[in-house]
C-alpha cells in the first residue's frame, strides 16, 4: 500500500467571505473553492446563461428538422454519459413533435465515436436527413465528412477536451472547443444535451410551436453527470441536486425506479453517490458486456412493466460484469507479483496486456489498479481485427493522461493509432506489435515528472472542533450536498484516547475513543485487518475518518468511519 501522507486541504477561496453559516462549515466550504453563501442555494434560476459557441446555430437547424419532419438520427455513446444523453435527446425531440431514433456504436465492433463506419450505418438503417452526436464527435472528422456525403447535416454535442480544429459539421456545440466562452467546462455530455434540448424547447414555446418540459429529465442530467465523474462545480451540482431530489420524490424515469428496487434501495433515502455507485454501473454494463441500447431504452421506458424486464437485464449483466472484473485484476495483480515489484521500484505506470481480457471492463481494472498502486495505469484488450488492442487509461491527480498520450502521438506518430479523453480518463488504440515500445516510451515519459506525485495524498478538512462530535453535524455536513469529484464529502483527522476495541468477523476493527472532554466515540474500521497494523498496547490512535451515524436497534448515534489508521 502506498505511504499515504495526511495533508489539509488548502483554502482556494476566503472562509470569511462565507457568512451565514458556522465558521467550521464556512472552512469545509473555502477548501472546496466556494465563493460565497449564495452557492449553497442550489436552484435552477441559478444556472449559467446559455451562451456556448454553436447553440443558436444548432438550434436554429433542429428547429426547422423538427417543422418539415425531417428524419433525425441521435449518435450516442456506450457508456452512462452516453446512453442518458440519448435518452434524454430522443425522448424530448419526441416532446417537440421530432420524427428520431438513435443509434449507438457496438463497442466490440466498432469502437467509439461518430466513425465513417457509423455514418454508413446511420444511412442504412435509417437515411437520415440531420445526425446530432451525444457525449462523442469533438474528433470525428472523416465521420462527419462521411455523414455529410451522404447528404445529412450533422451536428456534434460534445464535453471531450480537443486542442485541434473542430470537425466541419454544420454545428458544434461542447464548452471545451476552443473558442467557447461558456464559464464552466465540467459539463458532461448530458448536461451539454440538457442546454441544447432545454433552449430549443424554450425558442419553439416562444414562437408557438410544441416544446417539452425539460427540467422533468433532470433525473437524467444528474445520473450522467454523476456517473461521468464530471467535476461538481457549482452548476454540475445544482442540476445533480435537482436531479437527485426528483428520484426522492419518484418523478423520475421508471426505469430508474426499477433499478432502484432491484438494487434493495429506497428511493427516499437517496444519495448523489448512489447515481455513481449504484445506478451508474448498472446502465455501464449494458455498454461494457452486450449493448447499450439495452440502457437506453430502460432509461426512455415509459412504465414499469416495460422497464422492470430491463432492468433485470442490467442488473445480471452487472453481476456477470463484476465476476470478469474481479478474474481479470486477480490476473494482473499476479503479473504484477511476477515482476517482484514492492513500492520502491514500481515502474512510473502500470501498463499491462493480456489477449484473452474483457475490452468492456479493461477501464474498471485500471481504475482499480490506479487506486491500489497510485500510479497512472492502462489496461489493453485485444480487438476484434487481430491487428490492434485497445486501451483504458486512468490516472492520478497531477498528471493529464490524455494530454501524455498526445504527446506520444506526436513525437512517436506509429504508437497510437486513435485517442481521445480527459486528465484523469482516457481510450488509445494502438498496433498489438507495438505494445512493448508504446510500454517503454509511455513508462519512461511518465517518470520524467515530479517525484511527489508518485505518493498518495490523503486530504483531510483538518481536525473537528470538539463540540461538533454531534450527530447533528452529520445532517448538517448533510445539507451541503451533492458531493462528488473536486467537490469531496469531508474527512477529518485527530488523535483520540483508545478505551477498548473488538475485532467483528477478524477483519473489522471497532474502537471506543475518548475526547479530551470525556466524551465517548465508537469508530469503525472495514477491513482493517488488511490494510492496517493495529496494536493494541498503545493508549492513542491517529485517524482520518468520515463523521457517520450508526443505526442500531432503532437507536442512533454518532460513529466515526475509518479511512487511515496510525500509531
Amino acid at each position: 500500500m502506498p505511504k499515504n501522507l495526511i495533508q489539509q486541504r488548502p483554502f482556494i477561496t476566503r472562509p470569511e467571505n462565507i457568512q451565514g453559516v458556522s465558521p467550521f462549515i464556512a472552512q469545509i466550504l473555502a477548501r472546496r473553492g466556494v465563493q460565497s453563501e449564495q452557492e449553497l442555494e442550489l436552484k435552477l434560476k441559478h444556472l449559467l446563461a446559455p451562451n456556448m459557441k454553436g447553440l443558436e446555430q444548432a438550434i436554429q437547424i433542429m428547429d426547422q428538422a423538427i417543422d418539415a419532419n425531417k428524419k433525425i438520427v441521435i449518435v450516442g455513446d456506450y457508456d452512462a454519459d452516453g446512453a442518458t444523453s440519448t435518452a434524454l435527446m430522443v425522448l424530448a425531440l419526441r416532446d417537440m413533435g421530432a420524427n428520431v431514433e438513435y443509434l449507438v456504436p457496438d463497442r466490440f465492433k466498432y469502437g467509439y465515436g461518430l466513425t465513417p463506419k457509423i455514418a454508413d450505418l446511420a444511412f442504412t438503417k435509417y437515411q437520415p436527413d440531420l445526425l446530432i452526436t451525444v457525449d462523442n464527435g469533438i474528433s470525428s472528422h472523416a465521420g462527419v465528412e462521411q455523414a455529410q456525403a451522404h447528404g445529412m447535416q450533422v451536428i456534434i454535442t460534445d464535453h471531450h477536451l480537443t486542442t485541434k480544429e473542430i470537425p466541419t459539421a454544420e454545428a458544434v456545440v461542447n464548452p471545451n472547443q476552443l473558442g467557447c466562452d461558456f464559464p464552466s467546462k465540467a459539463l458532461a455530455g448530458v448536461g451539454v444535451a440538457f442546454y441544447l434540448l432545454a433552449n430549443l424547447s424554450s425558442h419553439r414555446s416562444k414562437s408557438g410551436k410544441s416544446s417539452s418540459k425539460v427540467a422533468q429529465y433532470l433525473d437524467l442530467v444528474a445520473l450522467g453527470t454523476y456517473a461521468d465523474v464530471a467535476s461538481l462545480d457549482y452548476n454540475n451540482r445544482i442540476l445533480v441536486d435537482a436531479g437527485v431530489k426528483r428520484i426522492q420524490q419518484n418523478q423520475c424515469r421508471a426505469g430508474i425506479s426499477a433499478l432502484l428496487d432491484i438494487a434493495g434501495r429506497e428511493p427516499s433515502q437517496l444519495k448523489a453517490q448512489d447515481l455513481g455507485f449504484v445506478l451508474g454501473p448498472r446502465i455501464n454494463a449494458a455498454g461494457r458486456m452486450e449493448t447499450m441500447d439495452i440502457g437506453i431504452e430502460c432509461l426512455m421506458a415509459s412504465d414499469m412493466q416495460t422497464a422492470y424486464p430491463l432492468a433485470q437485464q442490467l442488473n445480471q449483466l452487472n453481476v456477470e460484469r463484476r465476476q470478469v472484473e474481479a478474474q481479470m485484476k486477480q490476473e494482473a495483480l499476479s503479473e504484477l507479483a511476477t515482476l517482484q515489484l514492492d513500492q520502491a521500484d514500481l515502474p512510473a505506470a502500470l501498463i499491462l496486456f493480456e489477449p484473452h481480457w474483457h475490452q468492456g471492463v479493461i477501464g474498471i481494472v485500471a481504475g482499480r489498479l490506479k487506486e491500489q498502486f497510485h500510479r497512472p495505469s492502462i489496461v489493453f484488450a485485444a480487438d476484434d481485427d487481430g491487428i490492434h488492442i485497445k486501451g483504458s487509461a486512468r490516472s492520478i491527480e497531477g498528471v493529464h493522461i490524455r494530454d501524455a498520450i498526445e504527446l506520444i502521438a506526436e513525437q512517436h506518430p506509429h504508437l497510437v493509432s486513435h485517442f481521445g479523453g480527459h486528465a484523469a480518463a482516457a481510450g488509445l488504440t494502438i498496433q498489438k506489435q507495438h505494445f512493448e515500445e508504446f510500454k517503454q516510451v509511455f513508462e519512461q515519459l511518465i517518470s520524467t515528472m515530479d517525484e511527489s506525485l508518485f505518493h498518495a495524498t490523503l486530504w483531510t478538512d483538518g481536525e473537528l472542533p470538539t463540540a461538533t462530535f454531534q450527530i447533528d453535524t452529520v445532517d448538517l455536513l448533510q445539507n451541503l450536498t451533492p458531493w462528488g469529484q473536486k467537490f469531496p464529502s469531508p474527512i477529518f483527522e485527530g488523535v483520540f484516547k483508545v478505551l477498548d476495541y473488538r475485532w467483528l468477523k477478524e477483519t473489522h476493527l471497532k474502537l471506543r475513543l475518548a475526547l479530551d472532554n470525556g466524551q465517548i466515540l465508537e469508530a469503525i474500521a472495514f477491513n482493517a485487518s488488511e490494510k492496517f497494523e493495529f496494536d493494541a498496547m498503545q493508549d492513542n490512535v491517529r485517524l482520518v475518518y468520515e463523521l457517520d451515524k450508526n443505526e442500531f436497534n432503532g437507536n442512533v448515534s454518532l460513529q466515526l468511519r475509518v479511512m487511515h489508521l496510525e500509531q
